[in-house]
């Protein structure tokens, strides 16, 4: 049984789509549970009243993605999980989704599989897994590659996004939880898969199981689509910052290979804050 681990805080309308769109899956032997971490706008009642079935934890509200994620995970692998799916409650699963993740399971019972993401809107491809270059500090997307518009069969990656990622319960055995210590909200899902990865675990992104997204919902987009000065803080220290130079270093120095370690830490440092800045004046100079 896989059971699927999903922390949710104040999005009602998000969560109550995302749970509905579980529901309508072709196959039913999975569960969920849901992490709520305090929300106050009513989660957690439309939870119970709505999803009975649904595992509802509730936490005080003094977490972030990682560790309400690790919370699931520990319920599950007590409650006798044989795999461990993330997802996020800004996503619409297709209804056979699940199906077609156990079906790549099957054959593939030691890898972790994730989600090919299409837009919610018109159903463009958008995400189809990455490749993390150390040397060029670059992430090379799946999808610059020529498909054709063929969108099917596992694309092998290095590291995967916590958005629609089934793990075996090995990998937890073998490298431990997310470490919510030093990233408690983004980077922790890279870092983990980046882990996985250097102990032995192949991943891929599984384009027979889809979900749609919702771009503008992506963590840190607020801070870019309307820059300024805070927005720039924010991105670059901020708990939701995309370009959180703190978590990028820690990551550097935990996870780089050595021979590329002061390359890809100055890449990265140069990205993130030079992108930003770049962005701004371009959008300044077109008014957008």
């Amino acid at each position: 049984m896989i059971y699927i681990i999903t922390p949710v805080f104040n999005r009602i309308k998000f969560t109550r789509a995302y749970l509905q769109a579980l529901k309508q899956q072709t196959v039913s032997n999975f569960k969920v549970v849901i992490v709520d971490d305090g929300s106050t706008d009513g989660t957690a009642k439309m939870v119970e009243t709505e999803f009975p079935d649904v595992i509802l934890l509730k936490q005080q509200g003094d977490l972030w993605w990682a560790e309400a994620t690790n919370i699931g995970v520990r319920y599950a692998l007590k409650h006798g999980a044989t795999g461990i799916m993330t997802l996020n409650d800004d996503t619409l699963p297709a209804a056979d989704y699940i199906e077609q993740m156990l079906l790549s399971n099957s054959h593939n019972p030691t890898a972790l599989l994730g989600a090919f993401a299409v837009d919610v809107a018109d159903g463009k491809p958008l995400f189809g897994g990455e490749n993390l270059n150390w040397k060029t500090g670059k992430f090379d997307a799946v999808l610059n590659e020529n498909f054709a518009n063929d969108y099917h069969g596992l694309h092998e990656v290095n590291v995967f996004p916590g958005r629609g990622l089934l793990i075996p319960v090995e990998v937890f055995d073998r490298i431990g939880f997310y470490d919510s210590k030093n990233f408690p909200q983004t980077v922790a899902d890279l870092d983990f898969t980046v882990r996985a990865h250097q102990n032995g675990f192949k991943i891929f992104c599984n384009f027979d199981a889809k979900i749609k997204i919702y771009p503008d919902e992506s963590g840190g987009i607020e801070f870019k689509k309307n820059r300024s000065l805070k927005n720039f803080y924010n991105h670059l220290f901020g708990m939701r910052g995309g370009g959180n130079l703190k978590w990028f270093t820690i990551f550097c120095f935990k996870n780089a290979p050595k021979k590329y370690l002061l390359q890809y830490w100055l890449n990265g440092m140069v990205r993130r804050i030079g992108g930003y800045l770049i962005m701004w004046i371009k959008e300044s100079k077109t008014g957008a």
